[in-house]
């Protein structure tokens, strides 16, 4: 065990207590995960949302071991004041992370660095460590169990009887996701296991693991009979540390003969496929207090045998019951449920695919031309207004060299063209700032932008907002190489950033990222400096849908907008020079759509490339003001 582990504090929303749950869901999730990791590393602090909650009452009704303190929104540090909970800060410091996923994957690599030993807590953060990790506006999934379940779920719970008899949408959609194929790693090989355990039978093929596990020094059962899938001795086989037999590793010449496209498909273990991730922790409290709710009122659970098959299987995860224990949870038995018939799954079949519609239109064939002589004809070209400081750079060679992006790994002709690009956005927000402003550098990556206003701007509160922690980390780094004060660092998705500011800026921020930006900036009634980037990228999503603007709406469909997002990515220097003038064009256009949807709202709103044109393929710049 490291001893030398800085103390953070960890900050949790508390509105309500309900039978053996803390909410907001979301609390009793990250102190669900401090119990099964026994982490003890952080200072936990509940803010309340009401005036006036007793003290002991909440701490007398807490869970187990950890030890918690009431703080009321006021006395929270500035920066977590600005955030969504939960959040994490170091004590007295100004890096803040923020936002269900981000701090749990915190919490997870804590207890892992501060103890080595616990291998099993790092495997939570899955394959690559990405479980999680893409944010909830990108990603369905992320936001399914982030968002979707535990908002369902305290809406379900809350609801009069009469309006709870229907099960909520979000959980039929996990159900749906449960009984999906699953796709691993290396599935191919594990696939031909399968294959050569149906050819030989299940009893003969699949190993029996043993009927106990030791689980710190106690003995628990973990299996009566042998393990029912090839898909379940590997998952437990992970989990408790055992090889699977020789007998399911060798295969017949006519295993491996056979074509990929011919293979079984795998079945789903846990949430996230075959293997127990940080997905299950958070799912278990959620489904927990659906399940015990949903027995209260007598629902029959016949619609939705895949996820209380997956209750009953997590919990034969080791550490999960003894964690369900400290935080008062009584895990619920079921018998094993089959798949219901067909005509018991109605509920689950009228579930939409999040987005099928929108997205059936992304897979196109076709060029650029045809939409773009529709909008012509209609009026409407790409425009572009003209610089309004093209001459405008910084003193590079007398600024430190921290401030410089070449400080980094990046070429020479690399970090001349990222000056170029930091000069336009500079010389933008100079014009807009005033002493005392705060700027938000969104998507800010290792703080190009923002440490540069942070050190030209010491009268203005600076505040960079990146969902990659390694890259937030290396702002950090240069940020305390120029001892900057003015300066804050939050690891968030945009979503979970609810302060106030006057500047909203973005340095090349991807696909649907930009119009995340553009929001936030429009709700907060900020000015915005942005250069967007990666085009290709667009594509509906939950909050966005394009086009963006009335007048694009009433000529373009969604496919022909994607045409044009798609070809405004050909702009790259190695491309012909007239594709790369059609792709400038599109990148135009796409923009074109974005002022005028903001200028729907009251901004005033133009469209700049930036000088030179060559620092960038994708040069284009928004500078929108409210009106």
């Amino acid at each position: 065990m490291k001893d030398s582990v800085a103390e953070e504090h960890l900050y949790l929303g508390f509105s309500h207590q309900y039978r053996d749950s803390i909410f907001p869901l979301h609390t009793s999730i990250s102190l669900f995960l401090l119990s099964y990791c026994d982490c003890k590393l952080f200072k936990i602090f509940l803010v309340p949302t009401g005036e006036n909650v007793d003290d002991q009452f909440v701490t007398k009704n807490l869970l187990g071991d950890l030890e918690v303190h009431l703080i009321s929104r006021c006395q929270l540090p500035v920066v977590v004041q600005s955030c969504c909970l939960p959040a994490v800060v170091v004590k007295d410091g100004k890096f803040c992370r923020a936002g269900l996923s981000v701090v749990l994957r915190h919490i997870v690599q804590k207890t892992y660095d501060a103890d080595p030993s616990k291998k099993d807590i790092l495997e939570l953060l899955g394959f690559k460590k990405t479980c999680l990790k893409a944010c909830a506006e990108v990603s369905q999934w992320t936001r399914l169990c982030e968002i979707s379940i535990p908002l369902a779920v305290e809406g379900f719970l809350m609801a009069s009887p009469e309006h709870c008899q229907t099960i909520p949408p979000d959980i039929l959609q996990l159900e749906r996701k449960l009984g999906e194929p699953v796709r691993v790693h290396n599935d191919d090989k594990i696939r031909r296991q399968k294959l050569q355990q149906q050819k030989a039978g299940a009893k003969d093929a699949v190993p029996v693991l043993g009927k106990e596990a030791t689980e710190e020094g106690k003995t628990v059962e973990m299996h009566e009979h042998p393990l029912p899938s090839l898909e379940l001795s590997i998952a437990f086989s992970k989990l408790l540390v055992q090889e699977v037999s020789d007998a399911v590793n060798r295969e017949a010449p006519c295993i491996r003969r056979t074509k990929t496209s011919d293979l079984p498909l795998l079945d789903h273990v846990f949430a996230e496929g075959l293997y127990f991730t940080l997905a299950d922790i958070v799912l278990l409290p959620c489904i927990h207090q659906f399940l015990v709710s949903s027995k209260k009122q007598g629902k029959n659970l016949v619609n939705l045998p895949l996820i209380s098959n997956w209750y009953q299987r997590v919990q034969k995860v080791p550490g999960v019951k003894k964690a369900a224990g400290k935080c008062n949870m009584e895990l619920l038995q079921f018998p094993e449920l089959m798949p219901a018939p067909e005509e018991e799954l109605r509920d689950l079949s009228s579930v939409p695919h999040e987005l099928e519609e929108e997205n059936e239109d992304s897979h196109f064939i076709g060029g650029p031309r045809p939409t773009m002589t529709k909008l012509m004809e209609n009026g409407i070209e790409a425009k572009f207004s003209p610089h309004p400081c093209p001459n405008w750079t910084l003193d590079w060679t007398n600024l430190p060299s921290a401030v410089s992006p070449g400080e980094g790994k990046m070429s020479r002709d690399r970090a001349l063209r990222k000056q170029q690009q930091l000069n336009n956005l500079v010389a933008a927000v100079t014009k807009l700032a005033k002493p005392g402003d705060v700027i938000v550098d969104f998507c800010s990556g290792g703080g190009h932008v923002g440490i540069v206003l942070a050190h030209m701007m010491p009268s203005c509160q600076v505040v960079l907002i990146e969902n990659k922690e390694l890259s937030l980390m290396r702002a950090k780094d240069r940020s305390d190489e120029l001892g900057l004060n003015n300066i804050w660092f939050i690891q968030a998705n945009l979503d979970y950033f609810n302060g106030t500011f006057n500047i909203g800026v973005a340095l090349h921020a991807c696909g649907v990222a930009t119009d995340m930006v553009i929001e936030h900036c429009i709700k907060a009634g900020a000015a915005f400096v942005i250069s967007p980037c990666c085009y290709g990228f667009i594509q509906n999503t939950v909050k966005f849908k394009y086009p963006r603007s009335r007048k694009f709406k009433e000529i373009l469909s969604y496919k022909e907008h994607m045409i044009l997002c798609r070809f405004a990515d050909q702009t790259a220097v190695q491309l012909p020079p007239e594709r790369r003038i059609i792709g400038k064009q599109c990148m135009g256009l796409v923009d074109l759509d974005r002022a005028w949807a903001a200028e729907e709202r009251n901004y005033s709103v133009q469209v700049i490339s930036m000088e030179p044109e060559t620092c960038s393929p994708k040069n284009n710049m928004f500078v929108g003001i409210p009106a």
